[in-house]
């Protein structure tokens, strides 16, 4: 079967002080860069900003709940000003150290907890939403998903996202950290997950359901053992299947 698309967008995220960010540089094309908040000291960001120049890689800001302590991966219940203060302050701080290297902050991407609160909780989607509009960036977010159709009516641009590395349920969403197939780990089945993806829009969820995806990016979280592997099979398999790797 011919893939749907000739090309897509592998993603990453980035400047977290784990993986090998180095090489996962090589291998995708856009960089979600943590902002502070939940990962990642500002020499650390700055270092990984002008490494993504270097690279020719897209940088997106990865913005968080506060919570350093717990990787960004635990629900905060925060204010709508105080949630959009925080994340205007990280996409600031993001763009200023890119900048000093040449680079450019082209998206916004919500991290941990908070990607996956907005897909269901519509205050907090219209916060991060606002924060993406007045910051003029286009969002990268899971499709269906609240933050996805606020951003739509709102006239932004919308990066539809898949991932290779993390279990999904029946109706689309993410299986959580907590439970049983949240993460894959075997570099052949994710390389066949985002194979399969280009070829059929479609992706396995955790009971065998197959769900229509679709994806203008495909995610490789670079905190995921093997992640370096992983992608390095996801490229050659793309590239055997004549599908080009570019961010959109």
């Amino acid at each position: 079967m011919a893939p749907i698309s000739r090309a897509i967008d592998l993603n990453a995220d980035l400047g977290e002080g784990v993986g090998d960010d180095t090489a996962m540089l090589t291998l995708v094309t856009s960089a979600n860069i943590s902002c502070g908040f939940h990962a990642g000291t500002p020499v650390l960001l700055r270092q990984t900003c002008r490494d993504a120049v270097a690279a020719g890689v897209r940088i997106g800001a990865q913005v968080s709940y506060p919570d350093l302590a717990g990787f960004g991966r635990r629900f905060m219940d925060l204010e709508h000003d105080d949630l959009v203060a925080d994340l205007l302050y990280q996409v600031g701080a993001l763009r200023a150290l890119a900048a000093s290297v040449g680079g450019t902050v082209d998206y916004l991407k919500p991290h941990g907890a908070l990607y996956n609160t907005v897909v269901h909780h519509t205050g907090q989607a219209l916060a991060v939403v606002e924060v993406a509009s007045s910051s003029g960036l286009p969002l990268m977010c899971l499709p269906g998903s609240e933050a996805a159709r606020l951003a739509h009516d709102a006239g932004l641009t919308v990066i539809s996202e898949a991932f290779a590395d993390r279990g999904y349920t029946a109706d689309g969403r993410l299986v959580p950290r907590t439970q049983p197939g949240a993460l894959l780990t075997d570099p052949e089945e994710v390389a066949e997950r985002v194979l399969i993806l280009a070829e059929t829009g479609r992706i396995h969820a955790v009971d065998g359901t197959a769900i229509d995806v679709v994806a203008d990016s495909v995610c490789l979280h670079g905190d995921t053992p093997g992640a370096v592997e992983h992608a390095r099979r996801v490229r050659a398999a793309l590239a055997h299947a004549g599908v080009a790797v570019r961010s959109r």
